[in-house]
């Protein structure tokens, strides 16, 4: 039958309430953000502090044996440094060993230097894994050799060296093995601690992501009272605060949930808190009523966190959750909040950023129109007043679908409208360049009926026609025909335009190049992505095909 030596069974027990403790502190926030490893001076400063705590308590529950004390004190610098690295380590270690020196006896000299060395160790284990994740069996191992540096710096220092020889031996293999045991379970904690921590972190990121996906539609015609109550009812159904609010700088935009009744909508802010986020520009967590600071004094919300919404630096409202019982805010829920207030405020931005390339896209079209219409008017009055006197009907016909093309261009431009829509208004344009040239242009137009109310971007379609009229059948001497296609094909809408005038060479970049089929090809790349696009095929003195496409839509423009 094997006995174990009596030794073993002490330092074991005193072993375990330390390794309970640190199972006790990994429930606590302070301690999680430990075990981050993060490279701030405060976590450094709480890991030292709590790691030299666990040294000294381990001196306290030592064992005394031959004038001296077999402890488990190695655990809290061990851990020190295995978690913050060398000057973490050290630092926990001639804390403790001062602690211990304190005691006196004849080791204590020799423990004190042994502990502050025992912590500098595991800091060097900590440079060398502290990129990747450490086994439990690294950390016991470097348990292992910080108490057999102990025990040859006890051989080394302490005297008379007999004594120490004779201490040696009893407590050197219990120590070293209960011990680094013990720092083992303790990593093995720290492992689940941080394990659980992704898991809440990675189920609060996906609830984030989930808001923010159902929210950016919303979000992206701004903050106003719409977006601002359907974006604070999202979060109200997908969370567990008691209410959910959105302001502006100056008034409630939305508030849903518990204490509606006087947090209304359309009303000016009325908590202190809230003016203080938007002073200070910072998250505020408002532990209870009365940092919340309601103006109302039976207000039944007892605490929240507060966090700005930003455009760029400039802070133009909050977004706020509030909870029933006073310091009721979990970890996850400030991070989700900050994690929310993030993804809204860059979705702010791109609302704000499609606005300007919106007003940018009308501008560059309406300046368009200023280039093209001018030379285009010239052009079609010469014409009306060639036909004032010798065919008044046909003038007065020409005046009304000129009247007719100029009102299309002032009020479609950007917008989206049907074929039929954009057929008229190129028949306006078709109608006055025949009156001008006569049998030299013809036009056939072959739209399937099904394809009359889809939508279409305003204005793609005369340009190629235009195109078509300008480089391919004036220059021809007995003119042409245009050949206008509209079709589906299976997902896409097909325009086709092709005429049977003098073509061109690839060497004849400025047919290709004209400012209306630039501004098309840019138009139809913003809509619908590259695929997309006008594509020209020529064939010098046998004519060209222009081809549009676009992805075919179930929805129609009425």
């Amino acid at each position: 039958m094997v006995t174990i030596h009596p030794l073993f069974l002490y330092m074991a027990e005193r072993a375990a309430i330390l390794v309970v403790l640190a199972f006790f502190l990994s429930r606590f926030r302070f301690f999680r953000r430990m075990l981050q490893r993060k490279e701030g001076t405060r976590d450094k400063i709480i890991t030292i502090i709590v790691c030299t705590i666990i040294g000294i308590l381990g001196t306290y529950a030592a064992i005394p044996i031959e004038g001296a004390l077999a402890n488990s004190r190695v655990i809290g610098p061990v851990m020190g440094g295995l978690l913050g690295g060398p000057l973490v380590g050290t630092i926990c270690g001639l804390l403790a060993g001062l602690h211990r020196y304190s005691l006196g006896g004849f080791t204590d000299t020799a423990c004190a230097v042994s502990t502050t060395a025992e912590g500098l160790i595991a800091g060097l284990v900590y440079l060398r894994y502290h990129q990747k994740e450490m086994h439990w069996f690294v950390a016991w191992i470097a348990g292992f050799i910080a108490e057999a540096v102990q025990m040859l710096l006890i051989l080394a220092i302490a005297r008379p060296y007999s004594e120490a020889l004779h201490l040696v031996e009893i407590i050197a293999l219990p120590m070293m093995l209960v011990n680094a045991s013990a720092i083992a379970l303790f990593m093995m904690i720290v492992q689940v601690a941080k394990l659980e921590e992704e898991r809440i972190g990675s189920a609060q990121a996906q609830r984030a992501l989930q808001i923010a996906d159902i929210t950016l539609p919303i979000l992206r015609k701004g903050l106003d009272k719409s977006s601002a109550e359907q974006t604070a009812t999202v979060i109200y159904k997908m969370t567990e605060a008691a209410a959910v609010a959105i302001t502006d700088r100056e008034k409630i935009l939305a508030h849903i949930g518990v204490g509606d009744s006087h947090h209304r909508k359309g009303t000016a802010l009325q908590t202190e808190a809230t003016q203080e986020v938007l002073r200070n520009h910072a998250i505020l967590w408002a532990r209870n009523k009365e940092e919340i600071g309601c103006s109302r004094a039976d207000c039944p919300l007892q605490s929240a966190i507060i966090v700005p919404l930003k455009k760029k630096d400039t802070v133009v409202g909050t977004l706020k959750l509030y909870f029933k019982r006073e310091r009721e805010v979990s970890v996850v829920d400030w991070e989700l909040a900050r994690g929310l207030a993030q993804l809204f405020s860059t979705q702010l931005e791109i609302a704000d950023l499609e606005k300007q390339a919106a007003l940018l896209a009308d501008a560059e079209i309406r300046a368009l129109h200023a280039q093209i219409n001018p030379h285009f008017l010239f052009n079609a009055l010469n014409t009306i007043s060639s036909f004032i006197r010798t065919k008044p009907e046909t003038a007065r016909q020409l005046i009304v679908k000129l009247s007719e093309f100029f009102r299309r261009n002032l009020h479609h431009g950007g917008q989206m409208v049907t074929v039929r829509e954009e057929i008229s208004h190129v028949e306006a344009y078709l109608e006055i360049e025949k009156a001008r040239f006569g049998d030299k242009l013809k036009v056939h137009m072959d739209v399937a009926a099904e394809t009359l109310h889809h939508p279409i971007p305003s204005l793609i379609l005369q340009p190629l026609v235009e195109n078509a009229v300008k480089h391919g059948l004036l220059p021809k001497k007995t003119g042409g025909t245009i050949l206008i296609t509209i079709r589906r094909e299976n997902t896409i809408l097909s325009i086709q335009v092709k005429d049977n005038g003098v073509g061109f060479t690839e060497w004849e970049p400025e047919k290709l190049s004209g400012i209306g089929l630039q501004n098309v090809r840019g138009r139809l790349h913003s809509l619908y992505g590259e695929p997309h696009n006008v594509t020209i095929e020529s064939d010098p003195g046998s004519g060209t095909l222009c081809t549009i496409t676009v992805p075919w839509e179930e929805r129609k423009v009425s």
